[in-house]
């Protein structure tokens, strides 16, 4: 084994090992992160293609605004300063043929009037809901991830309750029901189908979404202008830029016990590494069940890990298009009069987005055009590795791409290039379980443990720790890398050192 002073060693150079890598260094903690892949960022990337760069990640960030919640994280990890942010009026629209739509508008005032003017009989409904919005642009959502539960004392959980209690009405009333619930309320048959959509999925709590719209308003939920990876390669130079080393194309093939204590890491090349402490940055299930070879899972491990949350699996389907497109909404959520079968599952809906509000990410006078929707991992996994697996990706495209002409006549002419991830690319690149993209899918079912999180230990051994997505449910980028903030805090907590921040 490689003899080293390395304090930590992080498996992973996505948000949260890299955010755990910095405010390591800031706190004397000489570290090192190992990444399977040849680029920082994980899930957090966008890919060159023809000129054209497609995001693969954030459509909006929290914390893009200074002085609003998550911004001085962001700072601190050296990812806002210089960078421009765009910050969108609506979230997206939803549209039926015929043409009539559904606005998401992020200022509830005008939702409020666009949706009463949609369905003047369900206006106590959507005052009620857009009184909620209201409500939520004074709530901090950061306070429930800044300190690690781990640490909090009696007196902590007295603070936070205080600050809380303002709004546990709210949250009460709208962290149980999720979007495809409330649409049930509505009396009008065209919002009835379209509000499931307007948060881009139907199974979200109500109360995320709208906080989401409330962060918007208050021009604190933009997107990075660069896109994605750029977005992730500012931490990496904030982690080097203190003295941290990150191993590239260095996929970590086992974490080394000794005694029921975590000592270092072995690569797929047989190389290893020692350290005093582990941190898993990575995907989860793999960290349990194939670095630690099952030994130290537990029953509630076994449980999640068993089909017990779901996880969000997708196809993201990106199009470089010779057609400027900045005269279109930039997301629209399109309801189809008939299914369409895609991957093996009936299609009521497609999202498109185009990405022209950020001039970097396409040549002059063109377009990036992205269609997402959920799919079946276990589709696209019994026939990968086979030639069936790529003709298939042509024919989901194409079926795809057919629809688009009936919402964008002559754009099928104009497509210069297409590119198409599956749940397995997703797993290609990072490793995800099942290809998720965002870690386990957000429902009001895992409302409370997005708050409380899952362990970041294990019970039988010392010196590991496990952050970002997997452990932090419903995931989102300021999520995670706060997970890696917040371990740090614990382990200088457990050093008895007081935890330090300095910003560039």
């Amino acid at each position: 084994m490689k003899k080293s002073s390395t304090d930590i060693i992080i498996i992973g150079a996505g948000i949260s090992g890299l955010a755990a890598g910095c405010y390591a260094q800031m706190n004397g903690y000489h570290t090192q992160i190992f990444e399977m892949h040849n680029l920082p960022g994980g899930l957090c990337t966008a890919w060159k293609r023809n000129g054209y760069v497609f995001d693969g990640c954030i459509h909006y960030l929290f914390g893009s605004g200074k002085g609003q919640p998550f911004y001085s994280m962001w700072e601190e990890l050296g990812a806002v300063q210089g960078r421009q942010f765009v910050h969108h009026d609506e979230l997206m629209r939803v549209s039926q043929a015929g043409g009539k739509t559904l606005i998401v508008y992020s200022n509830p005032d005008k939702l409020e009037s666009h949706l009463k003017q949609l369905s003047p009989r369900d206006s106590k409904l959507i005052t009620n809901f857009c009184q909620g919005i209201r409500e939520l642009t004074r709530f901090d959502l950061s306070l429930l991830q800044q300190k690690p539960k781990a640490l909090m004392t009696i007196a902590d959980w007295w603070a936070l309750g205080r600050q809380i209690l303002p709004f546990s009405g709210i949250l009460a009333k709208w962290g149980r029901i999720s979007a495809e619930d409330f649409a049930k309320r509505f009396q009008d048959p065209f919002l009835r189908k379209a509000i499931p959509q307007m948060f881009a999925w139907k199974d979200i709590p109500m109360m995320v979404g709208m906080s989401l719209l409330a962060y918007m308003h208050n021009k604190n939920a933009g997107f990075p202008i660069g896109a994605s990876l750029e977005f992730a390669r500012a931490i990496e130079k904030r982690y080097l830029g203190l003295g941290g080393k990150i191993y590239y194309d260095s996929q970590v093939e086992r974490i080394l016990v000794r005694e029921d204590k975590a000592i270092g890491v072995r690569l797929y090349n047989n190389k290893e590494y020692c350290s005093s402490r582990i941190i898993s940055a990575c995907d989860g299930r793999s960290t349990l069940f194939n670095l630690l070879r099952g030994e130290y899972v537990t029953e509630e491990m076994e449980m999640l890990y068993d089909g017990y949350f779901p996880v969000h699996s997708q196809l993201q389907v990106s199009l470089g298009v010779n057609r400027y497109l900045s005269q279109e909404p930039h997301w629209v959520t399109y309801l189809l009069n008939q299914p369409v079968v895609i991957a093996g599952e009936e299609c009521r809906e497609i999202s498109v987005k185009h990405y022209c509000f950020d001039s970097s990410l396409a040549p002059p006078g063109k377009s990036v055009l992205i269609i997402m929707l959920r799919t079946s991992y276990d589709y696209w996994q019994r026939i990968y590795g086979r030639k069936i697996y790529d003709a298939e990706q042509i024919q989901e495209s194409s079926i795809l791409i057919d629809l688009l002409e009936e919402f964008y006549p002559g754009i099928k002419a104009d497509i210069e290039y297409i590119d198409v991830a599956t749940p397995m690319s997703y797993e290609r690149y990072t490793g995800n379980w099942q290809g998720s993209s965002c870690g386990w899918l957000l429902t009001k079912e895992i409302m409370g443990m997005m708050i409380s999180g899952l362990p970041k230990t294990l019970p039988d051994l010392d010196c590991f720790y496990m952050i970002g997505q997997w452990v932090e449910p419903g995931g989102s980028v300021p999520v995670v890398a706060m997970s890696g903030r917040n371990i740090i805090q614990q382990i200088c907590h457990e050093d008895s050192k007081v935890f330090q921040v300095n910003k560039q």
